[in-house]
């Protein structure tokens, strides 16, 4: 095992370059799920070296609950430092834990306010008209408010904003629009802007996001990843609402005005934990651009095939490494503990 089994802690160092060549020469989607799985493979890999430090090291400390046999030679052979080792993955565990449960609780919280206000809300008169207005003037495919996995639900609110709220198990989802919003676009911007809230709900974008949200958690090297899927979500979201209406330039359009707008002083029912937009400048530069390919395999361009070998070699190494000192680990405790 040896050194080795700090190799996954420092293996997400190779996030920067495989976020930025994902984000700029893959197609959206085919980024962000990439990403998301590079990421959360990186992530358990770090968390499950931590956890090895920790019963490899305290182990040597006197008056731990571990078996004695376990603070033998061959232990202390294995890893390195392990007393050191041990105390301080110790603290980080605790760190980890600490933060991917308030990630996870601030993530439900938000959820369930945003559906408790949602009934409210949609019995507002005004927003009902509003409802039936752009269900049949451009809110999107389907009648009025209904249409792919959500439905559409105007606020009335004189802060413009409008999200995607998911439902439970991939269903109930809800596109939530303020009245504002829906006065700052045309029809086909409408359109638009509700075809993208539904692309979130479709491509249930808001798993993608917490995973590497924990990700981030669990190794703070992981954070440009995370910062990459929130970009490439919201790419994606525009491409399939650029197939859903027929322009990229309406598309464009709607997302630098609904930009534009948004800078207002939002309502009190605005939720930024489902309304994250990203660098809205690249998005419309992107959209005015032809649709992106695809395709995986075979690479379109060298870029490409970077990006993938080193998505491929990073997360792969980290697995073996953390596989090797798993296994070599447990053979060595196994060993060391009487029948």
């Amino acid at each position: 095992m040896g050194v080795f089994v700090y190799l996954p802690l420092v293996l997400p160092l190779t996030a920067l370059p495989m976020a930025r060549l994902a984000e700029q020469h893959l197609h959206p989607r085919s980024a962000t799920r990439l990403l998301s799985v590079a990421s959360s493979t990186l992530a358990l890999c770090s968390t499950l070296c931590l956890v090895l430090l920790m019963v490899a090291g305290t182990a040597q400390l006197p008056g731990n609950p571990l078996p004695d046999s376990w603070s033998g030679p061959e232990v202390s052979a294995a890893v390195p430092y392990e007393e050191k080792a041990g105390l301080i993955a110790i603290g980080v565990l605790a760190a980890v834990l600490t933060a991917c449960c308030g990630t996870l609780l601030r993530h439900a919280r938000t959820r369930i306010r945003a559906t408790r206000a949602l009934p409210e809300a949609a019995a507002l008169p005004e927003a009902a008209t509003l409802l039936d207005r752009t269900g049949h003037g451009g809110a999107g495919h389907g009648g009025a408010g209904h249409g792919g996995t959500g439905d559409l639900v105007v606020v009335a609110s004189t802060g413009p904003y409008a999200y995607a709220l998911p439902g439970r198990r991939g269903r109930g989802g809800r596109v939530v629009v303020s009245t504002a919003m829906m006065d700052c676009l045309d029809a086909r911007e409408r359109r638009a802007l509700v075809a993208h809230e539904r692309a979130h709900l479709t491509g249930r974008h808001h798993r993608h996001l917490l995973v590497t949200q924990l990700a981030a958690r669990a190794n703070p090297l992981l954070l440009p990843l995370r910062t990459a899927v929130a970009y490439s979500t919201e790419r994606w979201a525009d491409e399939e609402a650029a197939y859903a209406i027929g322009s990229r330039r309406a598309v464009a359009t709607a997302v630098g005005k609904a930009a534009l707008f948004s800078h207002r002083p939002p309502g009190s029912r605005v939720l930024p934990a489902f309304a994250a937009a990203g660098p809205v400048p690249r998005r419309v530069a992107a959209l005015l651009d032809p649709e992106p390919s695809a395709g995986l395999w075979p690479p379109a361009s060298a870029h490409l095939a970077v990006a993938a070998v080193t998505a491929t070699v990073g997360t792969a190494a980290s697995a073996l490494s953390s596989l090797n000192a798993t296994v070599t680990l447990v053979g060595i405790l196994h060993a060391a503990t009487p029948l």
